[in-house]
């Protein structure tokens, strides 16, 4: 079974990324907080929400083969 994360905020959704530096990283995108580079700390905004769901080994390599 593999994870994914996204972060959200009230007016817009991130994209599903396979683990949660990824996701963090990119949240800064959206609106969703900001990423320290220095320190490697995330701090999430007011509002934004971690979503996460897990996919089965099938789901993934359906996903791999459609890209």
């Amino acid at each position: 079974m593999t994870v994914m994360y996204r972060f959200v905020t009230p007016h817009r959704y991130g994209k599903w990324y396979p683990d949660l530096l990824t996701a963090q990283r990119q949240a800064s995108a959206i609106g969703a907080g900001f990423f320290e580079t220095r320190t490697g700390v995330f701090y999430q905004y007011p509002g934004t929400q971690l979503e996460t769901r897990a996919l089965e080994e099938e789901d993934t390599a359906a996903r791999e083969l459609a890209a």
